[in-house]
């Protein structure tokens, strides 16, 4: 008996530290197979582009190229931006991306508020109006990618948010109200709240030491409860 009584304390007590977390984990967990991570990246809200490559004439080598540029690049890519323009775009190793308009021959970075609108409008599938446009150069909860980068805001029932690096051109994330719901559960789901990855913190392998004595404590009990084990009658 003295095996029940400790499995008893052990029960009533943890769970009560441990039982918040505990709903966490399991209402977040709900969550998290309810809603299919495509529709939470906002995958379904990109619209259908087949642009072909950019025309060769438009290719220069990239050593005129490098002509439009202040130091060589590292790495020079060709390619469509997200509303099909022809684009280079060079790469150095100590500064920032800059941005090559193949069809004016002109340096297109950093991208203004109006350019970031047209390819966030192009990007987004039947886009509706856009309610906002903001220059974002620090990280936040919501975006940690290239910066600075355009965030471009849409006026629709999603909330939807997309974001444009201001030195590529290119989209780097998506944002909704159901990805910011999921992220939220998600920093609870882990116990990081500031970060949203670090799977190997104290906090967490703690709590998580803790709901195991109170299932393990559980089962000691369930026979007990059950009335499969009964405390023998004094003589």
């Amino acid at each position: 008996m003295k095996l029940a009584r400790a499995a008893a304390l052990a029960h009533k007590w943890l769970a009560l530290i441990v039982g918040v977390q505990l709903l966490f984990w399991v209402s977040s967990g709900l969550f998290f197979s309810v809603f299919p991570i495509e529709r939470v990246r906002s995958e379904h809200r990109i619209a259908a582009q087949a642009y072909p490559a950019p025309d060769v004439a438009l290719l220069r080598a990239p050593a005129e190229v490098a002509g439009l540029l202040p130091e060589p690049p590292l790495r020079l890519t060709y390619e469509n931006d997200a509303a099909g323009h022809p684009v280079a775009v060079a790469e150095f190793a100590a500064r920032a991306p800059i941005l090559i308009d193949l069809a004016d021959w002109r340096i297109a970075s950093p991208l203004s508020a109006e350019a970031a609108r047209h390819i966030a409008q192009v990007y987004v599938a039947e886009a509706p109006p856009v309610r906002d446009v903001r220059l974002i150069t620090e990280e936040s909860t919501e975006y940690r990618g290239l910066l600075p980068a355009w965030r471009v805001a849409f006026d629709d029932a999603e909330g939807l948010a997309v974001y444009v690096a201001a030195d590529t051109g290119r989209v780097t994330a998506r944002r909704s109200d159901l990805w910011r719901v999921f992220d939220a559960l998600w920093a609870l789901h882990i116990m990081d709240w500031r970060d949203r990855e670090n799977f190997n913190n104290g906090l967490l392998i703690l709590a998580s030491f803790l709901a195991l004595v109170v299932v393990l404590s559980g089962f000691v009990l369930a026979p007990y409860r059950f009335g499969w084990l009964r405390r023998k009658p004094r003589a």
